[in-house]
């Protein structure tokens, strides 16, 4: 009897245990979807009139084999129907056709607007995007100095509409997210994962009022800068060394004093950043584990997290299905739970125009993220570091 009992009490406490976790789980989806819907609130597009004042812009493109979309990009800033800017290319050593794309560019540019400079060698302790940038703001002459990545491509209003946002706003650094071009099953299933992160776990209304650098939003593909504060943080030297340089550079305006503001900028900048799984395998490998900080503990409660909200609910449902049982812990609650994340998912989807069957999918992106994170720390911890362009990274 007092087995029999024990057993009882052994299953009784599993089951309680189990009923808490489900609840924390089901919780923990309501508060990322409470918090997507606020986001989408404080995550506005830009303002469409224009500025009365044009400061001179410093337009700045680090360009790395950049020959599928250097043309393209260059072309779009040269469309700016923005008075005083001037665009700095810098070729970082590129083994492609991009230094010959380059020079074909500068001698139709109108004016002399275009420049392009060659890249110095890299040097020990900086990461090559910062050591790029870092080179073009020695060449800048802009009040503003502008920071976009060579996959992208501008509306001939985006500079003039960005110039208006951060002048009405006051602010020492603008960030946007530009719509993401997706063109390949993988770029539809595994890209989306950005704006996942970054709209279900950041409050971004605290990215513009409060001052604390942990609440840091920035994305590299386009960031504005006044130059005062830039040079106040010390510009790139001050994140040569971080992979994900871009939140880091926000962070060190914050720590600074300075005040930053974030846009959605899908209708005046749109970025293809990756076009096969390849390219995100080792983009997304770059960045995950650096990104946490480069923390084992980090890493480990993230892929917990992940599986957790995302993975094992469709476990629980897949074994009730089995097994013809409609309990509440181990079918509805995880019934809920996947319905708010598809949810989440699917309103992403929709108001930034990805795929709507390919959302459907969101478990088998959140696995390979897991897969994507063990496979970070693997190549940081134990192999030659993050590869990225022909180069290796390890900062950790």
């Amino acid at each position: 009897m007092n087995l029999q009992a024990a057993r009882k009490g052994g299953l009784f406490f599993i089951a309680r245990m189990l009923f808490f976790y489900q609840l924390a789980v089901l919780f923990s989806l309501l508060f990322f979807l409470g918090l997507l819907l606020r986001n989408l609130i404080d995550f506005p597009r830009l303002p469409e009139n224009s500025t009365y004042a044009e400061p001179f812009v410093s337009v700045m493109v680090p360009a790395r084999n950049e020959t599928l979309n250097i043309e393209a990009c260059v072309r779009s800033l040269m469309l700016q129907d923005y008075g005083s800017f001037e665009i700095l290319v810098l070729d970082d050593n590129s083994t492609d056709n991009t230094p010959e794309l380059l020079d074909f560019l500068v001698k139709e540019s109108d004016g002399g607007r275009m420049q392009v400079f060659r890249g110095e060698p890299l040097p020990m302790g900086w990461h090559g995007k910062a050591w790029a940038c870092s080179q073009l703001s020695r060449q800048a002459k802009g009040e503003l100095l502008l920071f976009t990545d060579a996959d992208t491509i501008h509306k001939p209003d985006a500079l003039r509409r960005t110039v208006g946002a951060i002048q009405r706003s006051g602010a020492d650094m603008l960030s946007l997210m530009p719509h993401q071009e997706l063109q390949s099953f993988w770029e539809k299933l595994l890209v989306p994962l950005i704006h996942v992160i970054l709209l279900c776990y950041l409050p971004l209304r605290l990215v513009s009022t409060s001052p604390r650098p942990a609440f840091s939003f920035a994305n590299g593909q386009f960031i504005l800068f006044r130059r005062g504060l830039y040079e106040r943080i010390n510009g790139h030297a001050a994140v040569r060394d971080a992979i994900v340089e871009d939140v880091w550079l926000c962070r060190a305006v914050k720590k600074a004093g300075g005040s930053v503001v974030a846009f959605n900028g899908a209708d005046v900048v749109s970025c293809r950043m990756y076009r096969n799984l390849k390219e995100i395998w080792e983009g997304f490998s770059k960045n995950l584990f650096a990104a946490i900080g480069y923390s084992t503990p980090g890493l480990f409660i993230l892929v917990v997290m992940i599986a957790a909200l995302y993975v094992l609910p469709y476990a629980f449902l897949f074994h009730s299905l089995m097994a013809g049982e409609s309990r509440v812990l181990l079918f509805w609650l995880p019934l809920s739970q996947i319905t708010i994340a598809l949810l989440c998912r699917l309103i992403i989807a929709r108001v930034f125009h990805q795929s709507i069957p390919i959302a459907l999918l969101h478990v088998f992106s959140q696995i390979i993220l897991i897969a994507i994170a063990f496979n970070s720390f693997i190549k940081i911890k134990f192999g030659r570091g993050a590869l990225w362009k022909g180069r290796s990274y390890n900062f950790s």
